[in-house]
C-alpha cells in the first residue's frame, strides 16, 4: 500500500493537534511523539510517550513505547522492533531505498493488530536533520519555507540533509501537513561556540560569503551524554564542566561549560578532527592537492579517499569495527590492527589534553557510542597516563560498565580520581522527543 493510500485510508481517524491546540496543551498531558532519523543506509525511528510539563527539558518526563531500525536499504533489509519490555520482533523485505524504508515504517506503525500499531495515536514528529547552517541555531517547527531553507543545505550534507528531507516530505504525505512537525538539528548544539573557536583562519570576507566556518556535529548525542551526566550524579550543567566523547564509526568530542558547547573536534564536515572508522579526520590540507598533483587523483576520488577508505579501515587494511581490531591485535597479534587503535586513542587524548586547557580543568569525562559505551580496552587506554590532571581509572568498574540501556550511565573511576569519567548510553531519540515538546510549546508561547 502506498504512503497516499495510507493517508487516504487513515484520514478519518487522525487526531493530530494544530500546532496552536498542542501548546497549549493541560500541564502534565501526555502527547505521543514519532520520532525520525532517516540516513542514506538505514532508518531509526521511536515512538514516546512526552509530557507537555513545562519544567526544565533534562528533567521532563517521558517513556519510550518503541524502537525501531531498518538496515539494510538497497538490498534485503531487515527490520528490528523493540518495546518498552525488552521484547523483539524481527521482519525482512526487499527495501530499495530511504523512501521504501518509510513507506514501511509506515505500514508497520499502522498495523492496530500488534501492540505497535501507534499509528493513529501519534500527535507529533521530531526529525533528525543533520545540517543547520547559520540559519538554524535550535529546533525549528517546520513549515515550507524551513524545509526550503534546510534543503539548501544540502551541498553542506550530502550524505545527511537530502535524506531527511526526504522523510520529512513523505511524512508530511501521510500524516497530513496540519500534523505539527519539527526539525531538531545536530549542528544546533554548537551554535555557541565562541567566535575564535568556530572561525577558520581564512580571509574572514571569503569565509563570510561562502559560509565556512566550524559547524560542529553529533550535537544531540553530545547534548544526549550531557544531560546523562547531570541526570546521573545530580550535578547541574551549569555548574559543569565536562568533556563528552561519543566514539562510533564516527567519532567526535565536545568541550561543555555551563550547558553549552565551547569547543568541538568536527569541524565545516563531519571529516574533521579525531581517527574514525573510515574517515581520516585530522590531514594536512596540503596532502590533497598533493595527491590530486603528484598522483593523478580527482576530487571525487579524494573525497572517497579521505570519508570510506581511510581511519581505521584504510591504517589496519581489515576492518573499520574496533571489535574486529581489537580481537586481531590481542589474539592474532595483527601489527597494522594495534597501529590503527593506537592512532586512534593517541588522538583522542591529544583532544582531551587540549580541552582541559579550553575548561581550565574539567569535572568529568563522559564516553558514549557503540565504542565508547561498549569497549572497556579503549576507555583504559584513553585514559592511560592521565594520572597527571587527576584522571584515575578504576579497572573493575571499567569492566562492568557494559550493555547500559539508553539514558543510563555508569561511574568507572575511583573516588580518589579528581577527574570523574562515565559512560552514558546516548539516548538521542529522547532528545529529540523533549526538544519537539519544548519547540511546540514555545512556539506559541
Amino acid at each position: 500500500m502506498g504512503i497516499r493510500n495510507l493517508h487516504q485510508h487513515d484520514s478519518s481517524r487522525r487526531r493530530g493537534r494544530s500546532y496552536e491546540e498542542l501548546s497549549t496543551v493541560d500541564r502534565g498531558k501526555i502527547v505521543k511523539i514519532l520520532v525520525v532519523n532517516c540516513g542514506s543506509s538505514s532508518l531509526k525511528f521511536s515512538v514516546h510517550d512526552m509530557a507537555c510539563s513545562g519544567q526544565k527539558v533534562e528533567l521532563w518526563d517521558g517513556h519510550q513505547l518503541l524502537n525501531g531500525k531498518i538496515a539494510g536499504l538497497g538490498g534485503e533489509a531487515h527490520c528490528l522492533l523493540i518495546d518498552d519490555q525488552g521484547e523483539t520482533r524481527k521482519f525482512s523485505r526487499q527495501i530499495s531505498d530511504s523512501r521504501a524504508a518509510i513507506q514501511w515504517m509506515c505500514e508497520i506503525l499502522q498495523n492496530h493488530q500488534q501492540p505497535y500499531g501507534f499509528w493513529e495515536n501519534i500527535e507529533a514528529v521530531g526529525h533528525r536533520v543533520v545540517h543547520g547552517g547559520e540559519a538554524f541555531r535550535q529546533a525549528v517547527c517546520l513549515n515550507d519555507d524551513v524545509l526550503h531553507q534546510i534543503e539548501q543545505l544540502n551541498d553542506l550534507a550530502p550524505l545527511h540533509n537530502p535524506f531527511g528531507v526526504v522523510g520529512i516530505r513523505m511524512l508530511q504525505q501521510a500524516l497530513g501537513k496540519a500534523m505539527p512537525m519539527v526539525a531538531v538539528f545536530d549542528t544546533a548544539f554548537h551554535a555557541t561556540l565562541p567566535v575564535h573557536a568556530r572561525n577558520y583562519a581564512l580571509p574572514l570576507e571569503l569565509a563570510k560569503k561562502t559560509g565556512i566556518r566550524r559547524y560542529g556535529f553529533h550535537g544531540i548525542a553530545h547534548a544526549s551524554l550531557a544531560r546523562g551526566y547531570a541526570r546521573f550524579t545530580g550535578q547541574a550543567l551549569q555548574q559543569s564542566r565536562l568533556i563528552t566523547l561519543q566514539l562510533g564509526n564516527g567519532c567526535s568530542m565536545a568541550a561543555i561549560s555551563q550547558g553549552q558547547s565551547v569547543e568541538t573536534s568536527m569541524g565545516f564536515t563531519p571529516l574533521e578532527g579525531l581517527v574514525m572508522g573510515t574517515r581520516s579526520g585530522n590531514v594536512d590540507p596540503a596532502v590533497v592537492w598533493h595527491l590530486m598533483k603528484h598522483h593523478s587523483m580527482s576530487v571525487v576520488e579524494v573525497e572517497k579517499l579521505l570519508n570510506e577508505q581511510s581511519g581505521l579501515l584504510g591504517v589496519s587494511g581489515r576492518s573499520s569495527d574496533m571489535q574486529v581490531l581489537l580481537r586481531a591485535a590481542n589474539e592474532e597479534h595483527d601489527t597494522r590492527a594495534q597501529l590503527a587503535i593506537d592512532m586512534f586513542c593517541y588522538r583522542i587524548q591529544q583532544y582531551l589534553g587540549a580541552y582541559l586547557a579550553v575548561l581550565h580543568g574539567a569535572d568529568a569525562i563522559v564516553f558514549g557510542g557503540g565504542i565508547g559505551e561498549h569497549s572497556p580496552e579503549i576507555r583504559a587506554q584513553v585514559c592511560a597516563g592521565m594520572e597527571w590532571c587527576g584522571l584515575q581509572i578504576d579497572s573493575v568498574r571499567n569492566e562492568q560498565a557494559i550493555n547500559l540501556k539508553p539514558g543510563d550511565a555508569a561511574k568507572i573511576t575511583g573516588d580518589e580520581s579528581s577527574i570523574a569519567a562515565y559512560v552514558v548510553a546516548t539516548d538521542e531519540e529522547t532528545l529529540i522527543a523533549q526538544e519537539t515538546i519544548r519547540c511546540l510549546e514555545q512556539s506559541k508561547a
